[in-house]
């Protein structure tokens, strides 16, 4: 948590109450009260939206270290989002109540918790944008290029992207249909921008990424997932 001081999120971290939750469960839903902030301690979380027809996204992708949640201090309001168990985790729980004592105990938590307000909504204006402005083969680029910010690891000259997904979760990210993103990597392999390998992806040409993306060279606390 880069944007909190060691003693600030020493505060966060002594109001949380820990919660353990399996794959496949929810720790909440779109629509419910949202009055909780979640921290990862280890397992995995995605947030997911549902259209208007039905549809599911899939907008972030949580791992260890990862706070996140909706909540606004001193006035009620909604989940505009679920938050799905990925993998076996276990959680840190902030209540707004609790949160609310320490925003006014302590000036300088305050300006921080503004700061993580402020760059979750650039990192969601920024897919947004990813989403509409560069068309599908875009929006994959630039989901490529945030799943490697986030699970990449050296692997020779490349990047493997240590998140094992599949096609239609792909689809998911960026509003898609399996057969899309199965045309479009079938294509990128063609021109040796990736390599699939064992259900990982392995990036070899980022700079074909960036270029199809119009990528903006954020920075990556932004440019993740």
């Amino acid at each position: 948590m880069g944007l909190f001081s060691e003693a600030n999120f020493d505060k966060l971290k002594s109001i949380m109450y820990l919660k353990q939750a399996k794959k496949g469960e929810h720790l909440f839903w779109e629509g419910d009260t949202a009055d909780k902030l979640y921290f990862v301690i280890k397992g995995g979380v995605r947030i997911t939206k549902m259209s208007e027809l039905g549809k599911s996204f899939i907008l972030y992708l949580h791992q260890a270290g990862d706070l996140f949640g909706q909540i606004d201090p001193f006035q009620d309001s909604v989940q505009g989002f679920s938050a799905e168990v990925t993998a076996d985790c276990e959680v840190g729980i902030i209540l707004r109540k609790d949160l609310e004592v320490l925003i006014w105990q302590h000036g300088d938590l305050a300006i921080e918790f503004m700061k993580w307000m402020g760059l979750v909504h650039r990192m969601t204006e920024s897919k947004f944008r990813d989403l509409m402005m560069y068309g599908k083969q875009g929006a994959l680029c630039s989901l490529l290029i945030r799943l490697s910010n986030s699970y990449g690891v050296p692997s020779g000259e490349h990047v493997l992207i240590d998140y094992k997904i599949n096609n239609s979760e792909l689809a998911d990210m960026i509003g898609s249909t399996r057969e899309n993103v199965n045309r479009m990597l079938s294509d990128m392999r063609k021109e040796e921008v990736l390599e699939l390998q064992n259900g990982y992806i392995i990036i070899k040409n980022a700079a074909f990424l960036r270029s199809i993306c119009h990528c903006e060279n954020c920075p990556t606390e932004i440019c993740r997932m």
